[in-house]
């Protein structure tokens, strides 16, 4: 086999339809992962649905409409939303999948108990259903509320269940960072992390009563009373996806992952416990964590209570999947919150994309079909092109994606501007086959890096110049009014 890459996405809660903030993370997946295969690695891109979460149930509840149904349908609008925005997920695993997910699961918590690290112990603690975890009293906001979802009461919760050594496993994770062997990218977001571990790490619940998870989710190996809580299964499930606990040989094939895509709310559960899950179980870690930040919607936070919550699906429908992507690869920096406004994306939309990239195409395009004796060469590969721009390799690899954006447009500005100068409309003859075939090979160059952004387009535009005819094609982005 290849060099291998295997990428995740956060395993989003199914509790309600997807948003435009699942969106852009799916995208930045994506891109990751599209760029891995067009250096020829074997890549794996995984995600799926969290679905033994609390939040789960109650939400079915509400619905009046039973848990599995509800989830179902709920991961098929998640699945829907991937395809739509033409990403490439090659593993899509449930979180209720018994066949694979439970006994991946099931392992994981034995091999943990088998190291002495699970007891159980009555226990009260303030809980957050929207985090799915416990807090600390001083973890908590001025008026005791969790950040991540301020104006939602705490539950007070006391009951009998399992705990995990976290505290034990402290030194070996800020050896982990520290040393590189776990990067977390950006810097910001792992001095975060470092700083949470300056603190003495707490042991963390791992179970709920079967009362309390009302018979949902992953049951306690030898327990029937309890069922595992949410991030010890939620995230096994990048290697349940991937064979753990029913196809070893495919899951050494891809285990580590190579990095876990995540927001900024949940780099702790990434960062701290699921490396202490492993340690304990005897298994490696992941080599990287890439942490991105949140969306607002024209400078508030999102939310259902705001009315502001975009749906992703009605944004495609209207302006295509590309344009969608290029505006979260281009406008929303990777490691930093972003803003989402309609009036924004037009602008982007019309000055990028139709203007400048579009509007390239075409006038090439026509001049070109105009044009005898014109020299099409075969593009080159990926690789190549990626050898010849060394920064835009060093942008993409560090996840900068608006910056490498911003250096292909920088070479769509200059070709732009050459045929302002050349003015090939006014040439006739060999002078207009010079300077039509002067601009072929970096619209090919051009098309080429542009393949993890905006697939779709650049496909179409390298097809377009690869053949020995090149003939006009309709406006890729018509401009907006």
């Amino acid at each position: 086999m290849n060099k291998k890459f295997y990428i995740t996405c956060a395993i989003p809660y199914v509790n309600a339809p997807p948003h435009i903030g699942h969106a852009l993370e799916f995208v930045q997946g994506d891109t990751i992962a599209r760029f891995h295969r067009l250096l020829g690695e074997q890549t794996t891109l995984l995600s799926g649905g969290d679905e033994n979460a609390l939040k789960n149930v109650q939400a079915a509840e509400k619905a009046g409409v039973p848990v599995q149904q509800f989830i179902d349908e709920n991961n098929i609008k998640f699945q829907e939303l991937t395809k739509a925005l033409g990403c490439q997920f090659d593993v899509w695993q449930k979180g209720s999948d018994t066949a694979h997910h439970f006994p991946a699961s099931q392992k994981l918590w034995d091999l943990c108990d088998k190291t002495g690290d699970i007891y159980k112990k009555s226990y009260e603690g303030l809980y957050c259903v929207g985090c799915e975890t416990f807090y600390e009293p001083e973890e908590l906001n001025e008026q005791g509320e969790c950040f991540e979802h301020p104006g939602k009461k705490l539950e007070v919760v006391k009951e009998e269940n399992y705990f995990f050594r976290l505290s034990k496993y402290q030194q070996q994770i800020i050896d982990l960072i520290v040393s590189g062997k776990l990067t977390i990218t950006p810097e910001t977001r792992k001095n975060e992390v470092l700083s949470f571990l300056k603190q003495p790490l707490i042991d963390i619940s791992i179970s709920r009563s079967n009362e309390r998870a009302k018979n949902w989710g992953v049951p306690v190996p030898g327990d029937d009373t309890q069922r595992m809580y949410v991030w010890f299964d939620a995230l096994n499930i990048y290697q349940s996806g991937i064979g753990f606990g029913w196809d070893e040989q495919q899951y050494n094939t891809w285990w580590p992952a190579d990095v876990h895509v995540i927001g900024k709310g949940i780099s702790r559960f990434h960062a701290v416990y699921w490396p202490a899950f492993l340690l304990s179980a005897g298994l490696k870690p992941p080599k990287s964590i890439f942490v991105h930040g949140y969306f607002t919607v024209n400078g508030q936070k999102m939310s259902k209570t705001l009315g502001n919550v975009i749906d992703p699906i009605e944004l495609i429908n209207k302006y295509g999947a590309d344009a969608l992507r290029y505006y979260f690869l281009r406008e929303i920096p990777p490691s930093a919150d972003g803003d989402f406004s309609e009036r924004r994306f037009k602008e982007l939309y019309n000055a990028d994309l139709a203007n400048g990239l579009g509007n390239l195409i075409a006038r090439i395009a026509k001049l070109a079909s105009q044009t005898e004796n014109i020299i099409v060469p075969q593009p080159q590969t990926f690789d190549a092109y990626l050898a010849l721009n060394p920064t835009f390799k060093i942008y993409i690899e560090n996840y900068q994606f608006n910056d490498a954006l911003g250096y292909i447009w920088g070479k769509i500005k200059t070709l732009d501007i050459a045929v302002n100068e050349k003015k090939p409309w006014e040439k006739t003859g060999n002078e207009l086959t010079d300077a039509i075939n002067f601009f072929i090979v970096p619209i090919q160059e051009i098309s080429t890096l542009l393949q993890p952004f905006i697939p779709e387009t650049a496909n179409k535009i390298l097809t377009q110049f690869s053949r020995q005819t090149i003939t006009p094609e309709p406006p890729m982005f018509p401009r907006l009014t």
